[in-house]
């Protein structure tokens, strides 16, 4: 358990680690609905093997699942006879909350089947899917880490035709094949004469199985009922996430059991699972009536992204299930648990009645405006001529309407500022030491670090008597990037014109998170589409003051559509996988991508006395004297340097002296300055 810092008087329970536990002890994820050896699936009916299927199916099983599953036995009693091995059918993918239909684990490695039962051609969809497969086994099952991967599509009408063997990649998941029924056998052969050291399927089944998703399936998980322990590692960096999320529970049990008003300060690093505490808390209350929460952020297009694929996907299942559903009738109770925070101080203009939540979670609480901006926004936008709070304040007072208990959990990011008039940490801990003295504060410990920016507020509220702070209301690692967890950390670096503590987190990704830069465009983006394997989404990012990427054809001023940008398809032009739409820092915070090419633009230029910051106007550059704009400038590049899971290539223009917008020199230092903190050129 973490350490506990209490100043002030000791208000939590005596028991507050008996509190602290789950509502729910862990679940163990099933493996597979059915698993044996290949001697015993010979030995067993299809009867009883059809019968363990649709007694672990969820779900009443139609004829047509029926019928193919039974198509896929008898095959797979011809492939398998007489061989040696372990046979797993409806494989459960956890990350992606599916399931392959077969899976072998035979003498040194590992094959995945998709069944396309009567299907006589096979289309790229179908390859991309078992190769996802393969590579969430490959990357997030642990004792797989090491094995070969093959995975295989068969589609039972399928004629037998030669193919050129596929490759390996250099994480040893071999690229997908289409195969005639026929044709397994010949590849059973093939792969036990080139692997023959033989694997424990105890021990196989057994490694743990640690998957990152990313926040849109996070969320979809989260929606569908699955617990927050379900879809994340169970590692360090996990056990931090369920710590902080057992805190907020025991705080949010006791507020309730005390009828007190509570506001907890949840901080982390980029990447570290912030909004995923936050969804969590909100979709196992969405139901429970005077505790119900609802998750709200100022970022329109991360609370547009979700609602949008949360509605896809469960249209998706409950359709699946034989439910008839639209999309419009599945859509309303999405929208009522996550809102943009505009929406619900609207809300609260217009009813003086306390909300229906007890419970309000506000994501990068940090970003709310201060005093002047909400003023002048409430005047000019929405007839308030008498309005003067700043948006921490009117959200604390509308909570402060309930009789009795409420909970506000702001989640906090450090160095996530890219706005103008955006209160920052401070404006929330001043509303409740000046105007809302009987709120009590429990606050992440790391809010007292210079990068949250809490500074003087911060230091009144430590003396008085209703502040707290606890260390499990941070959280540390990074868990966007399965493959290197302090990127981060070097991006911070970077930034900070440390170059030491750079070069030291670049050595240590090694091979497992790329980062290379080039001065050719179509060099980056040939570069990202050779990395993405299967359903791997990559895209183009820039800074929104970004305005001479437009003689390579990236114009920042045509904001991309998110919903489009992240959830369409390859074949849709309005995605991000055809690196024509560039996002900038508003459409891709709290969002991301496995692959991105950053465009680094002259605004934020290294020069020989550090980063200069600059604004285009009419035709030309301007510098940017306030400290609030460069500081947003730099969050900016922060933001886009951390959208990758997998891997990066950063563009930094070549210039063209012939462009007095454009000179080389405007790019040339921060080129040099990022090769010498060792990464590659392409």
């Amino acid at each position: 358990m973490a350490a506990l810092i209490v100043r002030g008087p000791r208000r939590c329970s005596d028991n507050l680690a008996r509190d602290m536990a789950p509502a729910n002890p862990l679940r163990l994820i099933q493996r597979a609905w059915y698993a044996a050896s290949f001697d015993d699936f010979g030995a067993q009916s299809d009867h009883e093997i059809v019968g363990e299927l649709t007694r672990q199916s969820h779900h009443a099983v139609e004829l047509a699942q029926r019928d193919a599953w039974l198509a896929e036995i008898e095959l797979l009693r011809r492939w398998l006879k007489g061989r040696q091995g372990t046979l797993l059918l409806e494989f459960n993918i956890p990350r992606m909350g599916l399931r392959a239909d077969a899976v072998l684990v035979i003498a040194g490695c590992v094959v995945i089947l998709e069944f396309k039962v009567g299907d006589s051609t096979v289309g790229q969809s179908a390859l991309n899917q078992v190769w996802q497969y393969a590579l969430d086994t490959k990357n997030f099952h642990e004792t797989s880490h090491g094995l070969p991967i093959i995975p295989v599509v068969v589609p039972t009408g399928l004629a037998a035709r030669e193919s050129a063997a596929p490759g390996y990649a250099s994480d040893g998941v071999r690229d997908p094949i289409a195969l005639a029924p026929q044709q397994v056998p010949e590849l059973l052969n093939e792969l036990s004469q080139c692997f023959a050291s033989p694997i424990d399927p105890k021990a196989w089944q057994a490694g743990r199985y640690r998957p990152t998703p990313t926040i849109i399936e996070a969320a979809q998980h989260l929606y569908a009922r699955h617990e927050v322990t379900d879809i994340v590692r169970t590692e360090a960096d996990a056990t931090n996430l369920t710590d902080t999320a057992h805190r907020l529970e025991a705080l949010i049990r006791q507020a309730r059991q005390q009828g007190e008003k509570l506001i907890c300060f949840v901080t982390g690093v980029p990447g570290a699972g912030k909004t995923l505490v936050g969804l969590n808390l909100a979709t196992a209350r969405r139901d429970i009536g005077d505790a119900h929460a609802v998750f709200l952020s100022g970022n329109g297009p991360l609370v547009s992204v979700l609602c949008e694929a949360l509605t896809r996907d469960d249209v998706r299942r409950r359709r699946q299930a034989g439910e008839s559903v639209t999309k419009a009738s599945a859509s309303k109770p999405i929208k009522a648990f996550i809102q943009n925070v505009h929406h619900f101080r609207d809300e609260a203009l217009r009813a003086a009645q306390a909300p229906v939540d007890r419970i309000v979670i506000f994501d990068e609480a940090q970003r709310a405006w201060n005093r002047q901006k909400t003023t002048q926004f409430m005047r000019q936008k929405k007839n308030q001529p008498d309005f003067n709070r700043s948006e921490p304040e009117f959200l604390i007072e509308t909570m402060d309407r309930h009789v009795g208990w409420a909970v506000i959990v702001c989640l906090v990011g450090g160095g996530q500022e890219i706005h103008t008039g955006e209160a920052g940490i401070g404006a929330w801990i001043d509303a409740c030491r000046e105007r809302f003295p009987h709120w009590r504060l429990c606050l992440s410990d790391q809010l007292l670090e210079a990068e949250y920016g809490a500074g003087e507020p911060l230091s009144r509220a430590r003396a008085g008597s209703r502040t707290e702070f606890y260390r499990d209301l941070h959280l540390s690692v990074s868990m966007r990037s399965f493959r290197a967890d302090s990127v981060s950390a070097f991006v911070k670096a970077l930034l900070d014109l440390d170059g030491d503590a750079a070069r030291d987190a670049l050595s240590r990704f090694g091979d497992r998170y790329p980062i290379v830069v080039t001065r050719d465009l179509n060099a980056a983006k040939q570069w990202v589409r050779r990395q993405a394997r299967a359903n791997e989404r990559y895209g183009l990012l820039g800074s929104s003051k970004a305005m001479r990427l437009r003689p390579y054809a990236v114009d920042v001023r045509l904001a991309a559509d998110p919903i489009h940008y992240f959830l369409a398809d390859g074949d849709d032009v309005r995605s991000s996988f055809y690196l024509e739409e560039c996002a900038t820092e508003f459409q891709v915070q709290g969002l991301e991508l496995d692959w991105a090419c950053a465009a680094w633009d002259a605004d934020l230029r290294m020069t020989s006395a550090g980063w200069r910051h600059y604004d285009f106007s009419g035709s030309r550059w301007k510098n940017i004297h306030s400290t609030e704009n460069q500081r947003n400038l730099k969050n900016a590049y922060r933001v886009l340097l951390t959208r990758a899971r997998q891997g990066m290539v950063i563009f930094v223009p070549p210039g063209d002296q012939h462009d007095a917008t454009r000179v080389p020199g405007y790019y040339a230092e921060t080129f040099d300055y990022l090769r010498g903190l060792g990464l590659p050129v392409i």
